[in-house]
């Protein structure tokens, strides 16, 4: 038990590490934006002195590192700035669309994690036989297919051809209306979960023939347990541990597949909020989005590192 704590506590002093390195990156690209935080803020028709004035009022004539400081000091006092004419809070917006990126993609890696359990574990019970054909078929064109492409799809057969489910309209809370909510998020879901459903089906297949074919198996077997005792209490259990390890890869997928996603259903979460930001020449609000969804990444990950200790009992005395 003292080497599961060493190694989680090793991974987690590591996160602050990999935040400041991520704040650095996102802060030094946004460094090269061309537009003027000055004309942003006050307006086409502001005179250069004015423009002057805010820039140093604001810092923005300070060396990058200072600036960079200066960021850093905000970003532990909640502050990530201000967008627009009116100068408004990044951090309201941010806090308004974040929380329905982090809903969509959970429940994209939900249905993801348990089709692709699903489908891997009969593939691999049924090996060579037509279960398994089909289930490597349709694993091949779900892993082939672009989320985006999947989404529109979804849109014209499910909502404008049969009406069964809504892929427009306002989000209602989760709290408020469960099943309003998952609705309105079923298919964005869908759609994020579909290809990394067809990855991770081929890999649970592959960990679980391998488990199959192991001698505790046949032992287990030959003493009379159960088949379906053998295959739900030990070999899913250890053949989950390269699947795990891939899922932790695929987040960063999800993440960046929501905000893609959320522009074609017309959420309100990152996706829409970033493409504000870009179409209205909001620098902050780009570095405030790009930061939000690295630091989830990452964190994220961590999770999964940690899980993958808990699943696998070899790497605790590593």
């Amino acid at each position: 038990m003292s080497h599961l704590f060493q190694l989680i506590g090793r991974r987690l002093l590591q996160l602050p590490l990999m935040l400041l390195g991520i704040t650095f990156l996102v802060f030094f690209v946004m460094s090269f934006s061309p537009v003027d935080p000055a004309i942003t803020a006050l307006g086409e028709g502001a005179s250069p002195a004015d423009r002057e004035a805010y820039r140093e009022a604001k810092g923005l004539n300070d060396p990058l590192l200072v600036r960079y400081v200066s960021f850093l000091a905000g970003l532990f006092r909640g502050d990530l700035g201000t967008y627009s004419a009116r100068q408004l809070p990044v951090v309201d917006e941010l806090a308004r669309a974040f929380p329905i990126t982090l809903q969509l993609t959970f429940l994209g890696l939900l249905i993801a994690v348990i089709g692709a359990t699903l489908l891997g574990v009969i593939a691999a019970i049924r090996r060579d036989q037509w279960p398994d054909q089909v289930i490597r078929v349709f694993s091949i064109a779900a892993l082939s297919t672009p989320s985006f492409w999947l989404a529109i799809l979804l849109i014209q057969v499910v909502t404008l051809q049969f009406n069964l489910l809504p892929s427009s309209g306002k989000l209602p809370p989760l709290t408020e209306d469960p099943a309003g909510w998952l609705a309105r998020m079923a298919l964005p879901a869908l759609a994020l979960a579909v290809p990394v459903i067809g990855q991770l089906s081929r890999v649970v297949r592959t960990a679980m023939v391998e488990e199959l074919d192991r001698d505790y198996v046949r032992t287990a077997l030959g003493f009379g347990i159960p088949r379906a005792v053998v295959v739900g209490r030990n070999v899913l259990r250890n053949a989950l541990i390269t699947p795990v390890t891939v899922l932790g890869l695929r987040v960063g997928y999800l993440l960046g597949g929501a905000v893609v996603i959320e522009i074609i259903f017309a959420l309100p979460g990152m996706g829409m909020l970033i493409l504000n930001g870009v179409t209205n020449n909001e620098p902050n609000l780009v570095q405030a989005v790009t930061l939000a969804v690295a630091v989830a990444f990452v964190v994220v990950n961590i999770i999964v590192d940690v899980l993958y200790v808990l699943i696998n009992p070899r790497i605790r005395s590593v």
